[in-house]
């Protein structure tokens, strides 16, 4: 769980986050999320691997505005030999504002296809397993 806290430099000329930020958003939740497991970019980068985004579905489903408090919950979804499919959800309180579904696959640092490294496949699947 990644905690957000919108910024003016965060709204569009109408008040609202801009939707590019919710990129941002659900990028750094990620991140977070993998550092957190023990297998952060840093380290996968030092095993000879990174993590691209092959794709990302986003539905705005409220307006966010400057001071709004946000969470963003992360969940792994499926989890294959070289990608991982995740789902986000950006809630204000208990409301859903924003959701996010993503396909992540796993490659050397040249951006050739690899199987995912052991570490990474363990702390995936520890996060998937606990929902």
């Amino acid at each position: 769980m990644t905690r957000i806290h919108v910024r003016f430099h965060e709204l569009d000329p109408y008040g609202h986050v801009n939707h590019a930020v919710f990129l941002h958003w659900f990028e750094q939740a990620r991140v977070d999320l993998l550092e957190d497991l023990g297998v952060g970019l840093p380290r996968l980068a030092r095993l000879g691997f990174q993590l691209v985004v092959v794709r990302v579905d986003v539905r705005f489903l409220r307006a966010v505005v400057a001071g709004d408090e946000l969470v963003v919950h992360s969940d792994v979804v499926e989890l294959r030999r070289a990608s991982s499919r995740w789902h986000q959800t950006l809630t204000r309180g208990d409301e859903v504002v924003a959701t996010n579904d993503l396909r992540s696959a796993v490659t050397d640092l040249d951006g050739h296809p690899r199987r995912a490294p052991r570490a990474l496949v363990d702390a995936l699947e520890s996060l998937s397993a606990t929902g």
